[in-house]
């Protein structure tokens, strides 16, 4: 789709099934099972949406899903797809992985970030897009390869997934609220990880803001609805309700990671839920 001068289109690094527990926290089971019934494992779908941006002739890649790299007992745990699903699926929209400028992480979680690097047939992990710069929060990048006990489920592989990006001399840590470059800002929510962005894009007065897991599907529009692997759950819910609000009041356009149906959605406010989707988009 056309925003202003910006085409934005949605490529999948991956479908997976989580459990559903995490992906609700604390939010009772028999409100959350009414919108997504679980398998019999307490699995529910879940996409995870990258955003393809052209932008002034660069183009520009948002996240980059779980890769090809996952253990074998993760790749069942999750019924994760075999091979390499965002270069397969980057292919058939056209693109090679020497044509992506620019990767943007809202944040470095496995299922964001998994997909940046990969193995050659020699075993050796590389970046996986030779001419890209990568651009990462600083504050993520370094709860990321900290090395932290209580981090490990959160960033079990950054070894694989995130060193090489350093060794190539790819990678650029930004600090803050940021241009990364025009037409693309970083806005640092925290909340979920230290570090999280989300990323927003505007030209020509239109805007659409990728929310990253302050917000992964329509279901999470309510502020109190969060993940439970949200390191902050307190930041979580303030940063849903102030950015949910510009959302909603400015009509910007929400661009969603993991909702198994829609790539995108209006917002509207809503007395009993807070937030709710007002009109629903299945692809950009």
């Amino acid at each position: 789709m056309k925003l202003g001068s910006i085409e934005l289109t949605t490529v999948s690094g991956g479908v997976c099934r989580l459990d559903a527990g995490t992906l609700y926290g604390v939010v009772p089971r028999v409100l959350w099972e009414r919108k997504t019934p679980p398998d019999e494992k307490n699995r529910i779908p879940q996409q995870t949406n990258c955003v393809l941006a052209t932008i002034d002739g660069r183009t520009v890649l948002v996240d980059t899903g779980y890769g090809s790299k996952l253990p074998e007992k993760q790749q069942r745990n999750l019924a994760s797809e075999a091979g390499d699903p965002l270069l397969r699926n980057l292919k058939a929209a056209g693109f090679e992985p020497e044509d992506i400028d620019v990767v943007v992480f809202s944040h470095l979680h496995f299922d964001h970030a998994g997909g940046a690097t990969r193995f050659t047939e020699a075993g050796e992990i590389i970046p996986a897009f030779p001419n890209a710069e990568y651009v990462a929060q600083r504050r993520e990048w370094v709860m990321a390869t900290s090395g932290l006990a209580e981090l490990r489920g959160a960033y079990p592989h950054p070894q694989e997934n995130l060193l090489p990006l350093q060794a190539s001399g790819q990678l650029r840590l930004i600090d803050g609220n940021v241009e990364i470059l025009p037409g693309l800002r970083s806005i640092v929510t925290g909340g979920h990880t230290e570090g999280h962005q989300a990323l927003l894009f505007q030209s020509e007065g239109q805007t659409a803001v990728f929310l990253g897991d302050i917000c992964g599907t329509r279901m999470h529009l309510s502020v109190m609805w969060c993940m439970a692997y949200d390191t902050n759950l307190m930041q979580t819910r303030r940063i849903k309700a102030d950015l949910l609000g510009e959302v909603a009041d400015n009509d910007w356009l929400a661009l969603l990671d993991h909702d198994p149906d829609y790539a995108a959605v209006r917002v509207s406010r809503d007395d009993r839920s807070d937030f709710i989707a007002s009109e629903l988009i299945e692809s950009l």
